[in-house]
């Protein structure tokens, strides 16, 4: 017999079932040391919002400790090399460093950063697409317990496969919200954020404290869709890592690929199922599962 109130609850619970699988996002504030205003700012943000701290920075040790205190995760924010012929900063690490080199430059890093629970790269797309570079990295964060937040600024990053043997667990970037500084732009990263998150069960996105991103995080963060949850990059070390930036939407791998079987026919109509049958069926397979059990909810 069709029963209402069993269908609203059932619907309740499926309801309850689907939100418990909400998209994780993370977003992580890089360059933290060199503008205490904007940086002051990002700490009255949710807890959830992670930084990165240049170690080198004039407020390093400063504003790690009161992103602590605030309960934001900290980072180590370290220079790598860049393909691009420009200036390096002070320690920045390259592929042709000694080991010792590369761990004497995450020691001190590691000193003027207190708190840090990981690290990501400082641009970078020299030092991290070079599988002997990064090896020697991954081998001295194996006597750390840090992770490695790769920020992806070149597509062919070796850290994953330099990190297998270690201890180190790594993530990748997904978006930079504000390579440009056009608040459209920014607002428009954002919301590719959120939507990578609700399709791949989670992302994270990187940015920096200046003035508009700054704007657009405070005013876009209290709107986040209800299914989207904020989170430390701590709390995705567990999830798959993402091959790349964004998955690509057609497979142009070398080999033989899956070709659909084309439209499936039936023979004969099919019997038309009564509406109280399917409202039967869906309770039967609400009420069937394993969390609605647990939680006894129906019957």
């Amino acid at each position: 017999m069709f029963q209402p109130q069993k269908l609203s609850i059932a619907f309740c619970a499926l309801f309850f079932t689907l939100s418990a699988q909400a998209g994780k996002l993370s977003i992580v504030i890089d360059d933290f040391g060199y503008r205490p205003v904007e940086e002051n700012k990002v700490l009255q943000m949710p807890a959830a919002i992670s930084v990165a701290v240049l170690p080198n920075a004039p407020h390093a040790r400063e504003m790690a400790t009161k992103a602590h205190q605030g309960g934001h995760e900290v980072l180590i924010h370290l220079p790598m090399a860049p393909l691009s012929k420009q200036p390096l900063e002070k320690d920045t690490l390259t592929p042709e460093m000694s080991s010792e080199e590369i761990a004497r430059i995450v020691r001190d890093a590691s000193g003027k950063v207190p708190f840090a629970v990981g690290l990501n790269n400082h641009m970078g797309s020299k030092m991290t697409s070079s599988l002997p570079g990064m090896q020697k990295v991954m081998q001295v964060l194996n006597q750390y317990n840090y992770y490695f937040l790769d920020s992806m600024t070149i597509g062919n990053s070796q850290s994953v496969p330099a990190a297998q043997g270690t201890h180190v667990k790594v993530l990748k970037r997904r978006v930079f919200l504000d390579d440009s500084q056009n608040e459209a732009a920014i607002r428009e990263q954002f919301t590719r954020a959120v939507k990578l998150a609700q399709r791949d069960g989670y992302a994270i996105a990187i940015g920096h404290p200046h003035p508009t991103t700054v704007r657009v995080l405070q005013q876009m963060l209290p709107s986040l869709p209800a299914d989207i949850t904020l989170v430390r990059p701590s709390q995705l070390l567990n999830e798959p890592v993402h091959q790349g930036k964004t998955p690509p939407t057609t497979d142009k791998s070398p080999g033989p690929k899956f070709r659909a079987p084309g439209v499936c026919k039936v023979s004969k109509p099919l019997t038309p199922v009564p509406q109280s049958r399917a409202v039967e069926i869906v309770i039967e397979n609400v009420a069937g599962s394993k969390l609605i059990n647990q939680l006894g909810l129906l019957f």
